[in-house]
């Protein structure tokens, strides 16, 4: 029997041209099928696609695939979030124009998505960067900006010296740059804000909403919003004819606040320290905090650092003066920017009283300890005990006291009960030529003038001055620059700023609704029908960024009347990282596999190499395995299976070559095993025999139909249940074997298959493959005979009867000896196999009369009753 050889290259490249030929994934809008909306974030254009997006774009193709024979009307899209400073620096250092940069990296990562084999509506297919899309981020701009939620202001602004732009706070990582990992800057600039502010409350509420995300993501997303209920209490100044307004959730501790520490970007601090002594030491201080990571500064191992300003101020309920401090673990994010410090009763206010010989005052009783403020050595942060020294609130719990010194504080306008957030209106304007322009205008007589939107879009120049330096290029385009005053008709100028990227990304969900429709930026009937997202699979990096921006983005575009829900995505997967085993040399950093000589030492330097780092794959740790090098080899097929089987999607996979090639054997198990059994069918049919559909009457048959049935009900669940891919491809690999041992043991025994056993099992076998390893199910399932596409067949049901295990046989043994054997169901619980054993008629003869001293039961074999 010859069995025609597992051509990948053949076969994959056959039906990629087939799919795409026939339209198989293009999106019927008139189909009266239920509908299915899956999504991965869209990719960067940076000109390579890497392990990580075949992983994120092979887990939402199963999905899409599952549900499309599940009978859904699947909408699968693809497009490129293409504006960003990436292009904008390869223009500079390569001398081409950024749009020629990601055009060239577009068409060579769309090459290799389709060789992946994706199920994407290609017909649908955006670029953020073409006018034609960037002319509705300006339309959105100027809906916002008629509705209040689009303001310029001057403002402290994360300045990356690196990239020379702006970035908002949620690109800050750890102090550094989100893009480029470079030290991030505060400058003072005039910046454009989108007022996310609005909706915190809305946007905190929604996560409880939000059954199908993770909770580690929702609670990221609660944690930036971050709601504190409390009072904001005024605290006169003692020199000066002010006050400084501080924001505590703790009003009743406040007969024990001894000083106030402010930010070191408090608008207060200049003010108070002129013609200070301590002045050019605070001023000192300022500088060198302010662009310190905001992170770090707040962290509880962060030593706490501050310097006395000369001024005080006073205490509202004490009427005593207390010193006013600058502090480097105090945020102008946070509340006011000013907190009223209570060491006895905040574990780092009390760190920094100790350090600085600052007073400590006891409020709160512990009600187990008598807390005296010179023998404390930590502070009492519990909020149970009593008030004391504390007037006529003396006596009260915390809990009360919060409640009437609030409403104190309010009928004595010393203060008022409010709601702050950690959020801040998020700051959209960016200095560079690569991205959607602010369709704003300056005319001298009208002052700030929007761009009408019949004049959108407002185009970006063909040949910009790009010099890397932090001015926009935009402003240095006097064609661009110039315009008309649509009000005066005089002359203006155009913003020079363009939008922050992470605006194209909060609504291109939207787009591939209509992504040719030229009157408006979606359609909204069709946006009611696929709307929200079914589900959305992306990394968990974007879990503030992205995620949050897109939340309020659909808000927005809801009351605007465009849209009925509010929320974007119903259903959210987090994959984890692509990571590998790396190669570190002290001297040289991270070192290819070629770079490492015998004896795991460095080949440029001989030192000893540091081998095992599991490190995520990147250019820059030299570990990475290129997707094209690995399809040209084993396939995409290989490279879907493995990235499927090798970890649950949430986890990191950890790569492995020796799994890749697993993932290729049993890929080529499949097609000799099809083969094998299409020459074994055709031989039969020469004869005239043909499968039939009756139900198996031998063991071996009966095994064989049960086991099928088992794994489609086991493939089924796992894809249901949080996508454990993994388990589901496993049951295809244990399937497989039970098929392959069905036909050793017929051939063992010479006996006749079952064909119509068998080609069942076979056809389950190759449509339940198709979502996870597409190419090679839609080229079996032609060899069986079948019409393409296997996309287009219903997903197999399993049969509940079918799934029972045939009858086990018990042995009963009595005193070690071989007395009479019963037949149960193999399910039966130990319990009622005793029970059952006992009732035996033979057994109660034997021990009739006699004590049963022990009964021993060894599982689906026998019971041993020693008498």
């Amino acid at each position: 029997m010859t069995v025609s050889h597992y051509n990948h290259k053949t076969i994959e490249e056959k039906w990629q041209g087939y799919w795409f030929d026939q339209k198989i994934f293009q999106v019927n809008e008139k189909s009266p099928k239920p509908v299915f909306y899956c999504l991965e974030m869209f990719p960067y254009p940076s000109g390579k696609i890497h392990m990580g997006h075949v992983r994120n774009y092979t887990l939402g193709d199963v999905i899409a695939r599952y549900k499309k024979m599940q009978g859904f009307e699947v909408l699968h899209p693809i497009g490129w979030d293409a504006f960003g400073l990436p292009a904008e620096n390869a223009a500079i250092e390569r001398k081409v124009h950024p749009s020629y940069w990601t055009k060239e990296n577009i068409d060579h990562m769309r090459i290799q998505l389709k060789r992946i084999g994706l199920s994407y509506d290609w017909e649908r297919e955006i670029n953020t960067s073409s006018p034609d899309f960037y002319r509705w981020n300006q339309w959105f701009f100027l809906k916002m900006y008629d509705k209040g939620l689009a303001y310029k202001k001057r403002s402290p602004v994360n300045w990356c010296p690196s990239c020379e732009t702006v970035l908002a706070n949620e690109q800050v990582i750890e102090g550094a740059c989100w893009r480029c990992d470079q030290a991030v800057e505060q400058k003072e600039l005039e910046q454009w804000f989108f007022k996310i502010t609005a909706f915190a409350e809305e946007l905190l509420q929604g996560c409880n909403e939000l059954k199908g995300w993770p909770e580690r993501v929702l609670t990221m997303q609660r944690n930036w919003i971050g709601k504190s209920v409390g009072v904001e209490v005024n605290f006169p100044l003692v020199e000066f004819d002010d006050a400084i307004r501080v924001f505590t959730t703790r009003p009743d501790t406040l007969y024990g606040a001894t000083f106030i520490s402010l930010a070191p970007d408090h608008p207060m601090v200049e003010k108070i320290i002129q013609g200070k002594p301590e002045a050019q030491r605070v001023e000192g201080f300022v500088k060198r905090v302010k662009n310190q990571d905001k992170k770090l500064r707040t962290a509880d191992e962060l030593e706490k650092e501050g310097v006395f300003t000369g001024s005080y101020a006073l205490n509202p309920l004490t009427q005593k003066p207390i010193p006013i401090w600058v502090a480097n673990f105090v945020l102008m994010e946070y509340g006011t920017g000013a907190i009223m410090a209570v060491p006895a009763h905040d574990q780092r206010d009390f760190e920094f009283a100790r350090k600085y010989k600052l007073p400590i005052r006891v409020v709160i009783q512990d009600p187990k300890k008598l807390l005296r403020a010179d023998q404390m050595d930590k502070a009492y942060t519990e909020e149970t005990g009593e008030l004391i020294e504390s007037e006529s609130f003396t006596g009260l719990s915390p809990s009360q006291a919060q409640e009437k010194i609030a409403l104190f504080l309010d009928d004595q306008n010393l203060g008022k009960q409010t709601i702050n957030y950690r959020l801040r209106d998020w700051g959209i304007s960016r200095q560079r030529y690569w991205g959607t322009p602010i369709p704003i205008l300056y005319c001298d007589n009208c002052g700030v003038v929007p761009v009408p939107y019949d004049q959108l879009p407002v185009k970006l120049p063909l040949n910009p001055l790009l010099t890397g330096t932090g001015k926009s290029p935009l402003s240095e385009d006097k064609d661009f620059l110039r315009a008309q005053c649509p009000k005066c008709h005089q002359g203006a100028t155009r913003e020079t700023d363009t939008m922050d990227t992470f605006v194209d990304s909060s609504w291109y969900f939207l787009r591939y609704l209509s992504p040719k429709m030229d009157h408006g930026p979606f359609d909204a009937n069709k946006a009611n029908r696929w709307m929200p997202v079914h589900q959305y699979i992306g990394g968990i990096e974007h879990a503030v960024l992205h995620l949050l921006y897109a939340r309020f983005f659909t808000r927005v575009t809801r009351d605007f009347g465009l849209l009925r829900e509010g929320e974007p995505f119903s259903n959210l997967l987090t994959q984890g990282m692509v990571v590998k085993e790396s190669y570190f040399c002290p001297q040289h950093g991270y070192l290819f596999p070629k770079e490492v000589s015998q004896g795991n030492k460095c080949s440029k330097c001989q030192q000893p190499i540091e081998i095992g780092r599991i490190e995520k794959m990147s250019k820059s740790k030299k570990n990475v395995i290129e997707p094209d090098d690995l399809i040209k080899k084993y396939g995409a097929d290989t490279s879907r299976l493995f990235s499927l089987f090798a970890a649950p999607p949430e986890k990191d996979l950890e790569w492995n070559d020796q799994g890749v090639e697993g993932a290729f054997r049993f890929l080529q198990k499949i097609h000799r095993m099809v083969n094998q059994f299409q020459e074994l069918k055709t031989q039969k049919e020469e004869v005239g025999e043909k499968p039939t559909q009756t139900l198996p009457s031998s063991d071996m048959e009966r095994g064989l139909y049960r086991k099928t049935h088992q794994t489609i009900k086991k493939v089924t669940e796992d894809i249901e249940r949080d996508f454990h891919f993994n388990t589901a491809v496993a049951a295809l690999m244990e399937f497989s074997n039970a098929i392959s041992q069905y036909l050793s043991q017929k051939k063992e025994k010479d006996e006749e298959t079952d064909l119509g056993v068998l080609s069942l099992a076979i056809k389950t076998l190759v449509i339940l493959l198709n979502p996870f390893a597409p190419h090679l199910s839609e080229e079996m399932w032609q060899l069986l005979g079948n019409p393409p596409s296997v996309n287009q067949v219903s997903w197999p049901t399993f049969q509940k009867e079918a799934l029972q295990e045939d009858l086990i046989t018990i042995v009963i043994q009595i005193n070690g000896k071989l007395r009479v054997k019963i037949d149960l169901p193999p399910d039966t619980h130990e319990d009622e196999v005793k029970k059952r054993v006992l009732q035996n008629t033979k057994v109660k003869d034997f021990v009739e009369g006699k004590s049963i001293k022990k009964l021993i039961y060894v599982p689906k074999r026998l019971v041993n009753i020693v008498i």
